[in-house]
């Protein structure tokens, strides 16, 4: 809350995850979206994951995903933020890790992680105090 209050004091209108999914995920629907996003129908020149001891392969256009029980999203860490891109992406990448979040992948800007677990940034601990005070 204390990075979108931000993007908000920045002038940032939305600030929010892409679905309501994409923040913390449970298992199943990593699951539902696994399946949706692979395949184990071989696809050429795809390199193949192995999930449950068998290979599967991303589908043309999907976006990619880790296995089920794997992402950071089953543990709460992950959030998919909304039209990463432009002034959004500015501000995320001056801010980010002020708050407390990075990026794991560089082909995925609006897939940030929380990383810093009980070690509340500074500028987390502020927005908190002053909320206190309202």
């Amino acid at each position: 809350m204390a990075f979108r209050a931000r993007a908000f004091a920045e002038g940032i209108k939305t600030f929010k995850p892409t679905s309501r999914h994409d923040t913390y995920r449970a298992l199943a629907i990593q699951t539902i979206a696994w399946n949706d996003r692979m395949q184990l129908t071989p696809i050429e020149g795809v390199k193949p994951r192995v999930y449950q001891g068998k290979n599967w392969y991303l589908k043309k256009g999907k976006a990619p995903i880790a296995q089920p029980g794997r992402s950071n999203h089953n543990l709460g860490l992950s959030v998919d933020v909304a039209q990463a891109s432009g002034e959004r992406f500015e501000f995320m990448a001056q801010f980010a890790g002020r708050y407390g979040f990075t990026w794991e992948l560089n082909s995925e800007p609006w897939h940030i992680n929380y990383y810093v677990g009980d070690r509340v940034p500074a500028l987390v601990r502020q927005w908190k105090e002053a909320k206190s005070l309202q």
